[in-house]
């Protein structure tokens, strides 16, 4: 190969662009508290780069979402344990569209589940489209970070 299409400076790694969800027009970009801090704490530490300037962005876009009143109420920040008709127990997060990992559990409160889930309480019961086709999900139980 031509020393024209290598490149010299370093190993080659994969970019890692992760899908993010829309927030619909006039929504808050709710974030967690914790989510808040890690990204203070990166913006602390960051040279000035393009990166910084995207976490002054996402620092200024932020609102932290504010505590429940009511915390067996299910809001942004919620960990909530579900049992579906398989009867096995998962335990998701309900965060803010920039910390959403769905593989690790982590929601953002605009998609689908977290949209059945917000409002509701252990004891109730959900109906969510999946991909497989509709299902039920009773919720178990509701808890929040003490940390706020």
């Amino acid at each position: 190969m031509s020393k024209a299409f290598t490149k010299e400076d370093g190993p080659d790694e994969p970019v890692l662009v992760r899908h993010r969800p829309t927030l619909p027009e006039g929504t808050p970009n709710y974030v967690t508290a914790s989510r808040l801090r890690a990204l203070r704490a990166e913006l602390s530490e960051a040279p000035p780069s393009q990166r910084r300037l995207e976490l002054e962005r996402l620092i200024g876009a932020a609102v932290v979402a504010p505590p429940p009143a009511d915390r067996d109420e299910i809001r942004v920040g919620a960990h909530v344990k579900l049992r579906g008709a398989d009867e096995v127990i998962r335990q998701v997060q309900l965060v803010g569209v920039d910390e959403a990992d769905p593989a690790a559990g982590l929601i953002a409160f605009v998609a689908p589940l977290a949209r059945a889930l917000l409002g509701r309480r252990a004891g109730d019961s959900v109906t969510v489209r999946a991909p497989r086709g509709d299902e039920e999900l009773e919720i178990v139980a509701v808890s929040y970070d003490d940390a706020g």
